[in-house]
């Protein structure tokens, strides 16, 4: 997890900060980035991409994160953004957010297959929360961030399982879509596809069950 640092350190770079995001792929509310910058050599145990933490874990590494880096940065889109810049776009920006934000400059990124549009040198890797403990970092500010969010959104919309699925298109979520309709945290674009998908298959299934009460 530090193979990438280490060559970095050895070039001469001192500042180097971790890049990542999460809620790209969500239906409803913000995306998230963070940006974070670790002393050189330290290693943190247990760490890596956030997908793969529990929860529990997250919210441990999280606060020691939060403590021991020399610095971090958030950069939040709300759905508004999302919505008039495209996600990927919207992503990037929360990702330049973040990389603003933080309190040292950096002088390298590490970014999880990304490109940030800022004047830095900087390294897109593929997995990169997986393979860089300075991304793993960044991945694992975002994630608790953002699901922080999701319980504050789910006490406004209780209905649709906001703290459940953070957003994500589950059967759930989907179902309740349906039902009570978009709230003004989704994603008018992303939603509008599976809606008319949902729908279709409601109709569907009207017109099977009015075929069989005529026979």
């Amino acid at each position: 997890m530090l193979d990438y640092e280490k060559d970095l350190w050895d070039q001469g770079f001192t500042a180097i900060a971790g890049i990542d995001e999460v809620g790209r792929g969500c239906l409803f509310g913000d995306v998230v980035a963070a940006a974070v910058i670790l002393p050189m050599g330290h290693v943190l145990e247990g760490i890596n991409d956030s997908k793969k933490l529990s929860e529990k874990k997250r919210e441990v590494l999280y606060d020691q994160i939060m403590e021991e880096a020399i610095s971090v940065g958030i950069g939040i889109v709300d759905v508004d953004g999302i919505e008039a810049f495209n996600i990927k776009q919207a992503s990037r920006l929360a990702m330049k957010q973040a990389v603003e934000k933080l309190a040292l400059k950096p002088d390298y990124l590490l970014v999880d297959a990304e490109n940030v549009a800022i004047d830095l040198p900087q390294q897109a890797i593929i997995h990169g929360d997986a393979l860089s403990q300075s991304i793993a970092a960044a991945s694992i500010i975002a994630k608790v961030t953002r699901d922080r969010k999701c319980v504050e959104w789910d006490e406004l919309y209780p209905t649709y399982g906001i703290a459940v699925h953070k957003g994500y298109a589950t059967k759930h979520h989907r179902e309740m879509l349906l039902k009570y309709g978009p709230t003004p945290l989704h994603r008018k674009l992303f939603i509008r596809k599976i809606m008319a998908q949902l729908e279709a298959q409601e109709n569907e299934v009207h017109s099977e069950q009015l075929l069989f009460d005529f026979i």
